[in-house]
């Protein structure tokens, strides 16, 4: 396994969650991989992402234009 035991992880929930609604997502970083799970489903499935495509889907998100789709 790659990065962290998961017991070890430090998972970070999103900033754009309100704090009483657990809607959302927890990510952890694990240098050239980024995990995202559900925070209403701590024990579900993981999405595991490169760093190179996390990164572009967020620059993406931010900046959905310059896409052109």
């Amino acid at each position: 396994m790659i990065g962290r035991e998961p017991s070890e992880r430090v998972w970070v929930k999103s900033s754009y969650s309100p704090n009483d609604n657990d809607a959302c997502v927890e990510v952890v970083d694990e240098g050239a991989r980024v995990r995202v799970r559900d925070s209403k489903r701590r024990e579900g499935p993981v999405l595991v992402f490169r760093r190179t495509a996390w990164c572009g889907l967020l620059a993406a998100l931010e900046n959905p234009a310059a896409d052109r789709f």
